[in-house]
């Protein structure tokens, strides 16, 4: 990080800081599950606020930041969501920015399932499962519906996906055996940089759109200190040392 980028950081936590500990309401994709709930920790230990998090579709907290739902902040899983808050006043100017490039990735808990070209997707049995997570809620649904189409391969396994709400529901199905295989976010299945379980397919880039990942202030809390304090944190190197050791790209 430079000089001025620390700055910036410490600034906002000083300026948090004035304001007696208080707390920031946060909509996280549900792919940024578990890097989000290390950051929060380190948050609330280096600024003493806390970032109330709640995890889900970022087609699902678009629909309730419409309908008036109380979050201060969205971490989305594309950019078009947030920019389309930005566009119809809902979220604050000048705020938005790419805290991450996720992954998807196939995989499945069985160790040797999965091979590293994904070749199991043309030879898997026909009696095989894939899960998926809703493609017009979740964008990395969206990206694992663009990768079968791409590889020919949509007819074949459009009758047996298991279709989940938000790619953690997705991930679900797989690690439960209700579906042999998953399109999931690498991070579900990474930790410190290696593989938890299972075996794994990281989806080459060409085979779907970016999933680049924006956050956004919302309106509501344009004046908020805290939420720029976490903002600010997001693009702290201790942010984005947690972020890089789920497979996220910066």
């Amino acid at each position: 990080m430079t000089s001025c980028k620390r700055l910036l950081v410490a600034a906002a936590l000083a300026l948090a800081g004035l304001a007696q500990a208080a707390e920031v309401n946060v909509a996280v994709a549900a792919n940024f599950t578990a890097p989000m709930q290390k950051i929060a920790a380190a948050f609330a230990q280096d600024s003493g606020h806390t970032a109330v998090l709640s995890f889900g579709s970022t087609g699902k907290f678009y629909a309730q930041i419409k309908n008036g739902a109380p979050f201060q902040m969205l971490l989305a899983a594309d950019d078009e969501t947030p920019a389309k808050l930005e566009k119809e006043g809902l979220a604050a100017a000048g705020t938005r920015f790419t805290y991450a490039i996720g992954r998807l990735v196939l995989w499945s808990k069985q160790p040797a399932l999965v091979d590293a070209k994904g070749e199991v997707l043309r030879k898997a049995a026909a009696s095989e499962r894939l899960a998926v997570a809703d493609p017009k809620l979740a964008p990395y649904g969206a990206a694992a519906m663009e990768t079968l189409q791409k590889m020919g391969l949509m007819a074949n396994w459009q009758p047996r996906i298991v279709q989940g709400e938000s790619i953690a529901q997705a991930y679900q199905f797989a690690a439960s055996g209700n579906a042999a295989l998953g399109f999931v976010a690498l991070s579900q299945v990474m930790v410190d940089g290696k593989l938890s379980e299972g075996s794994a397919w990281v989806v080459p880039a060409d085979l779907h759109a970016p999933l680049r990942q924006d956050v956004v202030v919302l309106a509501s809390a344009k004046d908020n200190a805290v939420a720029s304090a976490l903002l600010a944190y997001l693009k702290s190197d201790k942010a984005r040392a947690i972020i890089r050791t789920y497979g996220y790209e910066l």
